[in-house]
């Protein structure tokens, strides 16, 4: 029996040039489909980009500016991968699309759980500007922030205080908070108290009030500026004044300093008490000369002859009620 010869021991550098060589003649047999997927892509891009401009365009004729860059940004999306898709098979014919699609089934699963917030956010987006609670130009209040919307994202919104801060918040917390917009509406109604002794007479005063709030400029005359009787709270009685103005935020304010300045020069023009709030500690017995006398104590009433009467003191000394002369 003859001994096995162990076959010859090849260099190793011979080796990796085999390997190299081999490579590099797949690589350059594969050039033709690398080539033509990559110049695909390039292709689909450029398709990809005149599709999202004229979803652009289509929907900024119909004043959806917004919701016009979020279709076209998923529908670029899509194309580039539908074109990456594709060009993985011509680069690799023997990969099978139903394969990829599987792949991408099982992915996708992973995918979700990890950015679950950002596609939360992307749906969310999608029905804000489906449905159009606001708009950009809007001044609305979510949570803590108020400010007027610059920009609906596919992510977030992007709000401008009145202070001049951006803030931004992600449209899952808008879709599901309760949001106040405040220039749904053409006009918007805004209110102030005033307090008036309990000396004056407050249906003149309500009278006062809301002519010279009507008179200022800004306020709408229809629905027309009122004032109420509102409360009888311990040093005034309250009168609540009620106007409409343009709905944005900087005539609302402008014109609520103007109708202050306004009721208080009716009020100071008409002799309408404007007390504040005052603690009074008695160290005697009020038995003086003056207690009760209005023209000469006063206590939140208005001053002159017309006064209130005086008030009935009971005496001490005899223990009986007089009313002094």
């Amino acid at each position: 029996m003859q001994p096995v010869t162990p076959p010859p021991v090849k260099n190793p550098l011979d080796l990796i040039l085999a390997k190299l060589h081999t490579a590099s003649n797949d690589f350059f047999l594969q050039l033709p489909n690398i080539v033509g997927g990559i110049l695909f892509v390039l292709l689909m891009w450029f398709v990809g980009k005149l599709v999202a401009r004229g979803i652009r365009k289509g929907f900024h004729h119909k004043g959806l500016i917004d919701l016009g860059g979020v279709i076209a940004s998923l529908a670029f999306g899509l194309i580039i991968a539908a074109a990456i898709l594709i060009a993985s098979v011509i680069i690799f014919p023997s990969v099978k699309p139903a394969t990829i699609i599987s792949s991408l089934g099982i992915g996708s699963v992973a995918i979700g759980f990890a950015f679950k917030d950002i596609l939360q956010n992307l749906l969310a987006g999608i029905l804000l500007l489906i449905n159009r609670p606001f708009r950009r130009g809007d001044q609305i209040v979510v949570k803590d922030f108020e400010g007027t919307v610059e920009h609906i994202q596919s992510r977030a919104t992007l709000i401008k205080t009145y202070d001049g801060r951006r803030v931004i918040i992600p449209n899952s917390d808008i879709y599901t908070s309760p949001v106040t917009v405040n220039t749904a509406f053409p006009v918007r109604r805004s209110q102030f108290d005033v307090g008036i002794g309990y000396g004056d007479d407050p249906a003149k005063a309500c009278r006062l009030f809301a002519a010279a709030s009507a008179a200022v400029e800004g306020v709408e005359q229809e629905p027309a500026a009122e004032a109420l009787q509102w409360g009888l709270d311990d040093s005034y009685v309250t009168v609540r004044v009620r106007w409409w103005t343009d709905s944005k935020r900087t005539n609302v304010v402008h014109v609520q300093a103007r109708v202050i300045q306004a009721i208080y020069e009716a009020a100071k023009a008409n002799a309408i008490d404007l007390p504040f709030p005052t603690t009074v500690m008695l160290f005697h017995d009020q038995t003086e000369e003056i207690d009760g006398d209005r023209s000469k104590q006063r206590e939140g009433w208005p001053s002159g002859a017309n006064t209130p009467g005086k008030r009935r003191i009971a005496r001490r000394d005899t223990g009986t009620a007089s009313q002094e002369a």
